[in-house]
């Protein structure tokens, strides 16, 4: 007998989320899972790793108080922003509650939903990548947990401020609604933080994954009211955070650190710019979405063929052709202003082929 018979139902049936790891891929150039293209330098200052880590390490969660600004009772800190994701879904959902996601957007969502035998809600995005609100609220019988990405994830577009605010109130005292704000530091003045104090159900998701450059880290944040993050605190593993990983995190938010991080978004957002206007010019381009992020989505004529050569070249890009509404596109994650010239004089041979 498989030994595969023996897990559960739901995991059987699972497809795991196609990460860009997971995916793998042979190349120099590495545009495909919206990293900084350069690594964060830091080294490590506590060595005391014959102890256990502190549950919630108060260094950490002291800075990032001071960076967000917001309370340390606000704060809960986790392996990555993914973990944050199960989290809310096992401290809130019941085996016959649902979960409700807005695609195209981040695949976690529906993965972790899975995962934790919780069914999902999908009500798709507006054609301009907007929530459609009316088709969410016919939607939320049973519906115990929302998740919106903002910036959205692959398509880099904010949601309306208006509509979050829409849905916390169409949502009180009936669900939580957890924004994913990953790359908010490309776009400080979108966050929905000085929210919290008004909708005790309103989660909001952190990380240093991306505008620090410490993907490798994996430390994110779940910041909320006090009484949910105590909730969260019930289901969380005792010692989630490395000691290593604290030590680095706490140099990151301190002020060098900060500084640095926002010399690598001024970077990151110079080179985006630069990357639009080469593209723009490339006949087989047919649009490119607006984006708040570290990444572009651009459709192209034949987006299948432009990905695969890319990929056989070296130059590894995110397709997301399969994903709904997305058909012909890429996204592709601000790189180097060499690894994005190089991508450019890729594409335009493509187009001249």
């Amino acid at each position: 007998m498989s030994i595969s018979l023996l897990s559960r139902k739901n995991i059987q049936a699972l497809t795991p989320y196609q990460s860009a790891r997971r995916l793998g891929g042979k190349g120099d150039i590495w545009l495909n899972a919206n990293e900084y293209p350069i690594s964060a330098n830091f080294n490590l200052t506590d060595r005391t790793f014959n102890r256990y880590p502190e549950p919630q390490p108060e260094n950490v969660i002291n800075a990032y108080a001071s960076y967000a600004n917001v309370k340390p009772e606000n704060i809960l800190v986790s392996r990555g922003g993914d973990e944050s994701i199960e989290l809310l879904i096992r401290a809130f959902c019941e085996a016959n509650d649902q979960l409700l996601y807005c695609p195209p957007t981040y695949g976690m969502y529906g993965v972790s939903a899975e995962t934790c035998g919780i069914t999902t809600k999908i009500v798709p995005l507006t054609a301009d990548f907007q929530l459609d609100l009316a088709e969410i609220e016919k939607n939320l019988d049973k519906v115990k947990i929302i998740f919106v990405c903002s910036p959205n994830n692959p398509t880099g577009t904010l949601i309306e401020r208006s509509d979050l605010l829409t849905l916390l109130q169409m949502t009180a005292g009936r669900a939580i609604v957890v924004v994913d704000e990953a790359y908010i530091e490309f776009c400080p003045q979108a966050t929905m933080v000085n929210e919290l104090a008004n909708y005790p159900h309103l989660a909001i998701i952190r990380t240093l994954s991306k505008a620090f450059a410490l993907a490798g880290l994996r430390c994110g944040f779940t910041l909320a009211n006090p009484e949910l993050i105590s909730i969260l605190q019930k289901v969380i593993a005792p010692y989630p955070l490395p000691i290593p990983v604290a030590d680095i995190a706490s140099q990151a938010l301190q002020k060098a650190g900060l500084s640095q991080m926002r010399m690598q978004v001024a970077d990151t957002l110079n080179n985006r710019q630069w990357l639009i206007e080469q593209l723009l010019q490339i006949p087989i381009v047919e649009k490119i979405f607006e984006s708040e992020a570290n990444y572009v989505l651009v459709k192209f004529q034949n987006g299948e063929k432009v990905f695969n050569q890319l990929w056989q070249q070296g130059i590894i890009l995110r397709n997301q052709h399969n994903a709904l509404g997305l058909q012909h596109c890429i996204r592709i994650t601000i790189g180097t202003a060499d690894e994005n010239c190089r991508l450019i004089t890729a594409i335009q041979q493509i187009s001249q082929d």
